[in-house]
């Protein structure tokens, strides 16, 4: 891809058609996730900082039990088109709903564990499935 980033690339009908045919799948759908989380009203996880309380939305990428101190976890990673954000409900082996391509928008209180952004135990709400 090109060094210029892609809102400040030329707009016209021509351009926008060229960009969708010489791009990548992942680069189009991370590009739909970011418009996603614009319309939403949601911050884009690239722009969370440690201990702010935010709401993001964007597609689970991967679903895990995972124990934490031999308490079940379910850890998920949320992906908006900007950047990752692990998502984890502690005292959780399941939740009905949360599974990988499933879209949802969750809100909590961003911390930093090991260099990545976590969520614990957010609010969140599960979108639609299929198309909008």
């Amino acid at each position: 891809m090109s060094a210029v980033p892609r809102s400040e690339k030329p707009v016209g009908r021509f351009r926008r058609m060229l960009d969708r045919l010489s791009s990548s799948q992942e680069d189009l759908e991370s590009e739909e996730l970011r418009e996603d989380a614009e319309t939403a009203g949601c911050v884009r996880i690239d722009d969370c900082h440690d201990r702010q309380i935010v709401t993001v939305t964007g597609t689970l990428r991967t679903v895990t039990l995972r124990p934490r101190a031999g308490v079940p976890a379910l850890e998920a990673e949320l992906f908006d088109g900007s950047a990752a954000l692990d998502v984890v409900w502690l005292g959780r082996r399941s939740i009905v709903g949360i599974e990988p391509g499933r879209r949802l928008i969750v809100s909590g209180r961003i911390s930093m564990s090991r260099g990545r952004r976590v969520l614990f135990n957010p609010k969140y709400e599960l979108r639609p499935l299929g198309r909008e």
